[in-house]
């Protein structure tokens, strides 16, 4: 069944709409984190989140893939994870003598790796074809991976001891990365109030998450953003952008052209979350620091004046030249237009 021809853009901004309340009733506040986890799924990416432990990340995934009527798991990253902890094996059926195929828990919609740079690199590469082609190859055979699937990734800025650092070529399949902040005082007191009512507060409940769509349905929503609008001027800003940041003297390795994909492919999910079906240099500026600052590996001069990749990302963005006079471009801060990143 094809769902891509069901949606409108009032529609799908309706759904994608619903999707956020319904989560909202399990994940309270940090709408930012909500909204960037929604545009990666929206686009067909993957989420690296950095932040301390106990911020509620497992259940913002839980929820979500609740709201979608999908399936989240999730892994705790060590040391001494294996490959076919992750993607399964093809092991001897004793009773029939037969091999048989035993999935593994990346076989899901939205998967967790939690901690991700405590794993050796024969796990992070086991994890990254799953995640850039989509599939895992099972004693030479691919078997693909249900859709949609998203990878949320997390690892903690505080702790390096046993700590195998990503390689950029990994980090350049995250679509995004962000930083997950504490809520606000009020924001946790509800929190609070709300996981204790009726229960110890050790179980992540999402009973009260509705689901909007079942997975076709998301997967549809999805093929429909892909097909919005986008003027050639839009286009420009966003590689000018990306491609200001390899000439940078602050930057030794600037974003490639993943970059410049991975801004239009989450500023047309932005554009379609608030009710439109054209994309503007908003969208693109909005959203440039959790799309290329984790791409970027700073010069030594950097690192020695303490300047982070946020920093250098939004001194581009307030230089490089944005276009104007879009047929119905909207002033600036509507709609979402937080920034969160490295």
């Amino acid at each position: 069944m094809t769902y891509q021809n069901q949606y409108t853009v009032e529609s799908a901004s309706a759904a994608l709409e619903e999707i956020k309340t319904e989560v909202a009733r399990a994940f309270i506040g940090q709408t930012e984190l909500v909204a960037h986890a929604l545009i990666t799924l929206l686009a067909g990416g993957h989420l690296l989140v950095e932040g301390v432990p106990g911020l509620g990340k497992t259940l913002l995934v839980r929820a979500l893939a609740q709201a979608i009527g999908g399936e989240s798991k999730r892994v705790q990253f060590t040391p001494d994870l294996m490959p076919s902890d992750i993607t399964g094996n093809i092991m001897l059926d004793t009773r029939s003598g037969k091999f048989i195929t035993r999935k593994g828990p990346v076989f899901t919609n939205l998967f967790i790796a939690d901690e991700i740079n405590r794993a050796p690199a024969k796990v992070q590469a086991a994890l990254f074809e799953a995640m850039q082609e989509f599939q895992v190859s099972l004693d030479g055979i691919g078997c693909p991976l249900p859709a949609p699937f998203m990878v949320l990734a997390t690892q903690n800025p505080f702790e390096h001891e046993g700590t195998y650092p990503l390689p950029d070529a990994q980090k350049d399949r995250f679509l995004m990365k962000i930083i997950a902040a504490y809520p606000s005082l009020e924001e946790e007191k509800v929190m609070v109030g709300r996981v204790l009512a009726g229960g110890t507060g050790a179980e992540l409940s999402v009973a009260g998450v509705k689901t909007v769509l079942e997975p076709g349905g998301f997967t549809g929503l999805r093929d429909f953003t892909s097909s919005l609008r986008i003027d050639p001027s839009v286009i420009d800003y966003a590689v000018r952008l990306t491609a200001a940041t390899r000439q940078s003297p602050a930057v030794q390795t600037g974003a490639g052209p993943r970059g410049s994909l991975a801004l239009i492919r989450c500023a047309r999910a932005r554009a379609l979350m608030n009710g439109r079906d054209f994309v503007l240099p908003d969208d693109v500026k909005a959203l440039a620091v959790p799309v290329l600052a984790h791409r970027l590996t700073l010069s030594a001069e950097s690192e020695l004046e303490g300047i982070g990749e946020a920093e250098i990302i939004r001194g581009l963005t307030a230089n490089t030249e944005a276009p104007r006079g879009l047929a119905g471009e909207t002033p600036q801060g509507t709609g979402f237009d937080g920034e969160a990143g490295a």
